[in-house]
């Protein structure tokens, strides 16, 4: 049986030549879409996005994709978030005080100024997970993957925090709820575990329940 094809969001945010490139490398079927009802109805979508957060809000606003994302999320069916598409889905961003989809409850903090960092956090980290998922099957503990960002989530509840990364602090890098995984890092730019990740979502089936804190050697 064939597969539905994953939906990309094209909501003006860059980023998406990238995402296309790692999907047509795994062989997988997938569509571009700014349409609302194309969204609505995905079975399975990907939301990227490299940019500011009050840009993407507007666009997302104007066009009626954020409600459609919204109701998408609503209905259960699986979510991948990457970089700006994994912030914007929180209340909202210190990135010019901007309101966002309020999907998951939380801030996105900038980085503080003054730490002796460089802003943005730009190249390899490692991401260190903190929960099993089946969409980190096959990627060993504190794999490094690319990131540029100048914010970092923050949610309420921190058991939402899936994968951590130490920048100064140590932030959420992925951010799991049931049918919605989320990444900081962009994992279409993040070579072969990058891949096997993005790989890992497209055959997931978009179920999980929350899964206990791993122990220092429960993911090798």
């Amino acid at each position: 049986m064939s597969r539905a094809p994953v939906v990309v969001i094209d909501y003006e945010a860059g980023n998406l030549k990238s995402v296309e490139n790692a999907l047509a490398y795994l062989g997988a079927p997938f569509v571009v879409t700014r349409d609302p009802e194309i969204v609505r109805d995905a079975q399975s979508l990907i939301f990227p996005g490299v940019g500011e957060a009050a840009a993407s809000m507007a666009v997302l606003t104007r066009t009626g994709l954020g409600t459609a994302l919204k109701e998408y999320v609503a209905s259960g069916r699986k979510l991948l978030g990457i970089c700006i598409g994994c912030q914007v889905i929180f209340d909202r961003s210190e990135e010019r005080d901007t309101t966002c989809l309020g999907v998951v409850k939380g801030v996105v903090r900038r980085f503080a100024a003054g730490s002796g960092l460089k802003v943005p956090h730009m190249g390899w980290n490692a991401v260190h997970f903190t929960r099993a998922h089946p969409v980190f099957d096959g990627i060993p503990q504190d794999s490094r993957f690319y990131f540029v960002h100048s914010y970092y989530p923050e949610p309420a509840d921190p058991r939402l925090a899936a994968a951590e990364t130490g920048y100064g602090i140590t932030f959420a890098s992925c951010i799991a709820r049931g049918s919605l995984v989320a990444f900081q890092c962009h994992v279409e730019k993040s070579g072969k575990f990058g891949l096997r990740l993005l790989d890992n979502f497209l055959a997931w089936d978009g179920k999980w329940a929350e899964s206990p804190p791993l122990t220092a050697a429960a993911h090798a």
